[in-house]
């Protein structure tokens, strides 16, 4: 049983390169947050700004070669993912901590049965008979609502609709009763009514098992669903995180604001909605200073120049903010905060043999 004192989950200044052109660039720099027993953290932001390469790298599923880890560190009851062997994250992935991936038809096996993928990860992970293993998978189904799940067990991926495979996905994940699920997109290409049960489904789960989940999405509808804090994310970077009512009613970060902006409301017809002007940077491209500069309406010149801290907002601890403009963060402090963040050698001995 997890320390419900302690976090779940605890991601400390990560940052994760990708290899173009005999060079390396970030496409995650300085990513923390934590995750507590029977929490939902919302990972936000467009297509393109980290949210899935954050997870994969939670999981250790990024190729060996073109990508690396520069910084940070992943800790789970107090062990570092980043630093396990092979081995050892064999143990732990899939059954302390698991992932629901973004499209089930392609993460499915389209050649196995179903039933036998989800029992799967119990074989792996725990002493227990081939036929006890789909006996489990049956009831996993038949606890996300498969219809008929004894018989639904020996089906086929392309049998299902997208909704029941996302529900397959979700049994999968759950099988080994994780403490940290991984949600990447669960309701993507699904309809309003499949949207609203996938979630439904998975608070409720969640509530169960005491687990903390991540919920990786672009929609500030779902956030606002099931979320409990919200991180936003933009070009690899984390912009402003707070809890759930605090974002949606104080908006502090310009990328919130256009991101709320940008969101249809059925209660108001007479609200115009404003696209955010431009797209997210690609990772060999970046601005020099903030990453949202070149798109931002209240742009300066040292947000041209100078990378702004993350900083708590007017002394609050749960509402943190990256911008020159909407903080009082200084371009000294954001020096020391630099040095404080990526001069620790220990941290980075850990990962020295990342520097491939």
């Amino acid at each position: 049983m997890a320390d419900k004192q302690a976090p779940l989950l605890n991601v400390q200044h990560l940052t994760t390169s990708f290899l173009i052109d005999s060079g390396w660039y970030p496409a995650v720099r300085d990513v923390s947050f934590t995750l507590a027993a029977n929490e939902t953290l919302a990972l936000v932001g467009e297509s393109g700004c980290g949210k899935s390469v954050t997870a994969m790298t939670i999981m250790r599923l990024l190729p060996e070669h073109g990508s690396r880890v520069d910084t940070g560190r992943v800790l789970l009851g107090g062990s570092d993912l980043l630093t396990l062997d092979e081995a050892a994250t064999a143990a732990v992935r899939g059954n302390r901590i698991a992932m629901i991936f973004q499209e089930p038809m392609t993460a499915l096996n389209p050649v196995l049965p179903v039933g036998f993928q989800v029992a799967e990860p119990l074989l792996a992970h725990r002493a227990i008979s081939r036929a006890a293993a789909l006996d489990a998978a049956i009831a996993l189904l038949d606890r996300v609502g498969i219809p008929a799940a004894a018989k639904r067990a020996r089906n086929y991926p392309h049998e299902f609709s997208g909704g029941m495979r996302q529900r397959v996905m979700i049994a999968m994940a759950l099988a080994c009763e994780p403490d940290v699920l991984l949600a990447d997109e669960p309701t993507t290409a699904l309809d309003v009514t499949i949207q609203a049960q996938v979630l439904d489904l998975l608070a409720e789960l969640k509530a169960e098992r005491a687990m903390g989940m991540v919920l990786i999405t672009h929609s500030l509808g779902v956030v606002a669903t099931v979320a409990d804090r919200v991180a936003v994310m933009y070009a690899g970077e984390i912009v402003e995180t707070a809890d759930v009512i605090t974002l949606f009613d104080t908006p502090t970060h310009p990328y919130t604001e256009g991101l709320l902006r940008a969101i249809p409301r059925a209660d108001r017809s007479d609200v115009v909605l404003q696209a955010i002007p431009g797209t997210v940077p690609a990772i060999d491209r970046m601005p020099a200073g903030c990453r949202f500069a070149p798109r931002c309406p209240l742009v300066r010149e040292v947000c041209r120049t100078q990378v702004p801290p993350l900083v708590l907002l007017n002394g609050d601890a749960r509402h943190l903010v990256r911008c020159w403009v909407r903080t009082d963060a200084t371009p000294e402090q954001r020096s020391d905060d630099h040095a404080a963040r990526y001069d620790d050698a220990a941290l980075s001995a850990s990962h020295a043999k990342a520097a491939r």
